[in-house]
């Protein structure tokens, strides 16, 4: 038996056709357009483009961008004086902040200080807190484009066995929060595990997010399973996954490229969450 491949992308587009229907009844009613202030400190490759990414997907939609590249030398106070600043200014309704940030920077000291109510990527204490109590929040956009994939499937999540491979705070631990809140029993594993193969095996649903390229092939996965790879890892320039697609797609029902799986989502997430802040900014 064959596996599909989930198209991520196909998801994406009807998330990108609603964002672009609510901008557009806010037009007709001469209300606030979502802005997005996305904050990047250094030169690193990897941020560069998902920051160029983000600005033309926000544009494409119709909501409004502003680009802040900060010198890598850039003093701790003086970032954190341009994050309260963008916290004063009504226009913005979401703020980013490109991780990691430079060496001589406190990175939970400037994350501290992004308003939670513009803290579109979850990254406060404020907002972590309360994904982890099961409170309404931002979700994180990895995490939620996993969630958003499996819900578009129609996927019955209640009970399901899920094991999460990964104990990030971007990724490993909120998608196991997210699953926990959807009922879901969950397993985290990680580097120390023990018998990972036989704890993978017992997965519905195997969550992927280790950094490394192709490790978990068909010998991890249960016949009949649902796979999602969260890795993207650069292999000769080219991005791949934590998941050997072709092992892995003669076992499981349904598996997710990469890319063009859960990373063709998550710029479109992170723009929808910039149209809910502007929403519970007017109420």
């Amino acid at each position: 038996m064959m596996g599909e491949r989930i198209d991520g992308k196909n998801i994406a587009l009807a998330i990108k056709e609603d964002i672009k229907k609510f901008i557009e009844a806010r037009k007709s009613q001469n209300l606030q357009i979502p802005k997005v202030a996305s904050i990047l400190v250094g030169n690193d490759g990897g941020s560069i483009f998902y920051l160029n990414n983000q600005e033309k997907v926000a544009i494409s939609l119709g909501l409004n961008f502003e680009k802040i590249h900060l010198n890598v030398e850039v003093e701790e106070k003086e970032l954190i004086s341009k994050i309260i600043e963008l916290n004063n200014d009504d226009t913005v309704s979401g703020i980013i902040l490109q991780l990691p940030l430079p060496k001589h920077i406190d990175e939970k000291k400037v994350i501290a200080n992004i308003s939670p109510l513009k803290d579109i990527d979850c990254l406060t204490f404020v907002n972590q807190g309360k994904l982890y109590m099961g409170e309404e929040t931002f979700l994180p956009c990895t995490p939620n484009s996993v969630l958003t994939i499996l819900k578009s499937l129609n996927i019955e999540l209640e009970g399901k066995e899920v094991v999460v491979i990964g104990r990030s705070n971007i990724v490993g631990k909120p998608v196991s929060a997210l699953m926990l809140k959807e009922n879901c029993t969950v397993t985290t594993c990680h580097s120390k595990t023990r018998n990972l193969k036989e704890v993978c095996s017992r997965a519905d649903i195997l969550i992927v997010a280790i950094g490394k390229a192709k490790f978990i092939d068909s010998s991890y996965v249960k016949d009949g399973a649902i796979v999602i790879d969260v890795g993207t890892n650069s292999v000769d320039g080219k991005i791949t996954g934590d998941v050997n697609f072709d092992s892995v797609i003669d076992v499981a029902s349904l598996v997710t490229p990469v890319p063009g799986g859960v990373g063709a989502l998550t710029t479109t997430l992170l723009m929808k969450n910039a149209c809910k802040a502007v929403e519970e900014y007017e109420n």
